[in-house]
C-alpha cells in the first residue's frame, strides 16, 4: 500500500495480507485492521490531555483469528442471535451454522468478523472497507455487498455501514468494540457510570433469545434512564442478570428508527472521559464482557477479564426475524441498507 498510514499487520492463513490503518484528526486517533474490519484502538485525551486508549484489542493477527469475543469487529450478516439457526423467508426455510449453544450468533462460523476486507479508500482521518458475501454464504440468501466506513471527526468516531443485496435477505450489522473509558488496561469497568435512553428492553431466556415482549425497565436493575455505575446492581438476584452472568441485553432506543439520536452516555470518573453513543438503529445491546476469560492477554501484554469492558452494540433486536412486532431485519432486493453510529467524546473535571 502507498498510503503512509497503512501498514502490514500480518498474513492470513489464505496468504492474504492484513493491513493496519492508522487514522487521526485533532486529538483523536484510531487503528482499524482489515481482518474483520475491526477497530483495534481508539485514543482520546483525558481531563489532563493525556492520551488514553479506550478499546480492548490484540497485538497480533493470530489472536484476532484464534480468540473468541469479536474484539472490535464488524459483525454480520446478522448481529446477535437467531434462534436455532433457522428462519423462513418467502415460504423457504434457511439453515444457518449453529455456533452459540443451540443458536446462530453474529453471522456464523465465518461471518464478516472473520473475513479479510478490502480497502476502498483511505485518507488521514477516514477509511472505507468493503466485502462481498456470496449467495448462500453461511446459509443466507443473496449476494450481499457491504461497505463500512470509519471516519474521525474533531471529537468523535463515526461508523457507517452500507449494504445491498441481489435477493431479499437479512441484514443487521454492528461494531463489537469493547470499551473501557479508564483505559483498555485498567481492569474492571463496572464503576463507570451509564445512562441508556430507553425505557424498555427485550427480556431473554437462558440462551439469550428474546421472548418477543418489550418490558419496562422501571423498578428493575435494568433501569439506566438516570446515570448510575453500571455495576451497581449487576449481581442483584434478578433472573435476567442471573441468566447472562451480568448485562447482555437489548434496549429499545427512544426516538425514530433511521434518525441519528442519543442511545447512551458513559463516563469514567478516573479519566474524566465521557462517551455519548448516537445511532440510527432501533436497539442498543449492552454487554458487560461477562464471558471474556480471566487473564486473556491483550494489547501490550495486559490481562483482560470479565467485566473489564462494556459493549454498546447498535443493531436490530436479537432474533428479530422470529418476532413480527420487532423492527424487521429483512433487506429487500436492490434496497440500500444504511446505518450510522457516532461515538462522541467529552471530558470533565
Amino acid at each position: 500500500m502507498n498510503a503512509v498510514n497503512v501498514h502490514l499487520f500480518g498474513t492470513a492463513a489464505s496468504g492474504e495480507s492484513i493491513y493496519r490503518i492508522c487514522l487521526h484528526k485533532g486529538k483523536i486517533s484510531c487503528e482499524v485492521i482489515t481482518y474483520g474490519a475491526a477497530l483495534r484502538s481508539l485514543v482520546v485525551p483525558d481531563r489532563n490531555g493525556k492520551p488514553v486508549d479506550v478499546v480492548l484489542g490484540y497485538d497480533t493477527l493470530e489472536q484476532y483469528v484464534s480468540e473468541t469475543g469479536y474484539f472490535g469487529a464488524t459483525v454480520g450478516r446478522v448481529a446477535n442471535r437467531i434462534a436455532r439457526g433457522t428462519f423462513s423467508l418467502h415460504d423457504r426455510t434457511y439453515n444457518l451454522p449453529i455456533n452459540n449453544g443451540n443458536n446462530h450468533l453474529h453471522g456464523g462460523v465465518c461471518g464478516f468478523s472473520h473475513k479479510v476486507w478490502d480497502i476502498e479508500a483511505v485518507t488521514q482521518h477516514a477509511v472505507v472497507l468493503s466485502t462481498v458475501s456470496p449467495d448462500g454464504d453461511q446459509g443466507y440468501p443473496g449476494t450481499l455487498k457491504v461497505v463500512t466506513e470509519y471516519r474521525l471527526q474533531d471529537d468523535a468516531l463515526l461508523i457507517r455501514h452500507e449494504a445491498v443485496s441481489d435477493k431479499d435477505t437479512l441484514c443487521s450489522l454492528t461494531n463489537h468494540s469493547y470499551f473501557n473509558l479508564s483505559g483498555h488496561d485498567s481492569g474492571s469497568a463496572m464503576e463507570q457510570e451509564l445512562q441508556i435512553f430507553a425505557n424498555a428492553f427485550t427480556p431473554s431466556d437462558e440462551e439469550s433469545i428474546p421472548s418477543g415482549f418489550l418490558e419496562s425497565v422501571e423498578n428493575t436493575p435494568m433501569d439506566f434512564q438516570k446515570m448510575k455505575p453500571m455495576g451497581m446492581q449487576i449481581d442483584d438476584a434478578y433472573q435476567q442478570l442471573e441468566y447472562a452472568k451480568g448485562y447482555d441485553h437489548n434496549y429499545v432506543v427512544e426516538g425514530s428508527l433511521g434518525t441519528l439520536r442519543k442511545a447512551a452516555i458513559v463516563k469514567s470518573n478516573v479519566t474524566g472521559i465521557s462517551m455519548q453513543v448516537e445511532t440510527t438503529m432501533p436497539g442498543v445491546h449492552f454487554y458487560t464482557a461477562n464471558y471474556v476469560p480471566e487473564g486473556r492477554v491483550g494489547k501490550g501484554g495486559c490481562a483482560y477479564g470479565p467485566r473489564h469492558a462494556f459493549c454498546l452494540e447498535t443493531q436490530y433486536y436479537p432474533d428479530a426475524i422470529h418476532h413480527p412486532n420487532f423492527p424487521s431485519p429483512i433487506l429487500k432486493e436492490g434496497e440500500e441498507y444504511i446505518q450510522e453510529t457516532l461515538f462522541r467524546f467529552m471530558t470533565s473535571q
